[in-house]
């Protein structure tokens, strides 16, 4: 059960990089929306895991896609906040319900599921594109990219999600 539970893991990490980066990465819909679905795997992995574990493991994923997209850590310092930030995220979308051993993603709306990550997606998306352009003189450019990006990583990461759930039956 246990060593599933990592096995799982492992290929989720490994597929969601090489989905972003053979993928995903070569598609720029009307010039500059890239979608990055790879944002999946932090919103995917358990809850009551170690927290440091799930930094590291944040630090990794950006890392690795920074590794073959070429862009100097971007990716590591955006999944690395959102990785910090789960769970204020959590709190303030479920509630002090998350806190409680029994919590599970799968047992709660779907308008809280796509809250959560929709907002995951938008924390991620303003701090790499914050640190892409790197001038405020550009916020309004900032925010076009994050909520281009944002939408278009919404949609696909929903779809990538009712692909592959398991239906209860």
């Amino acid at each position: 059960m246990v060593s599933n539970y990592y096995f799982l893991n492992v290929i989720r990490f490994i597929l969601l990089v090489l989905v972003q980066v053979l993928v995903f990465n070569k598609l720029n819909f009307f010039g500059f929306i890239n979608p990055m679905v790879y944002i999946l795997f932090l919103y995917w992995y358990p809850i009551k895991e170690n927290r440091a574990a799930f930094i590291g493991l944040g630090f990794l994923l950006g890392i690795a896609i920074d590794f073959f997209s070429d862009t100097m850590a971007i990716h590591a310092a955006s999944t690395i906040t959102i990785a910090y930030m789960r769970p204020a995220i959590m709190r303030f979308v479920f509630g002090v319900n998350f806190e409680f051993q029994s919590f599970k993603l799968s047992n709660t709306t779907r308008v809280q599921q796509i809250t959560y990550l929709a907002l995951l997606i938008i924390v991620h998306h303003f701090v790499f594109f914050t640190l892409e352009i790197f001038s405020l003189a550009n916020f309004l450019l900032i925010l076009k990219k994050v909520l281009a990006t944002g939408t278009a990583t919404l949609i696909l990461c929903l779809l990538f999600g009712s692909l592959f759930s398991v239906r209860k039956e």
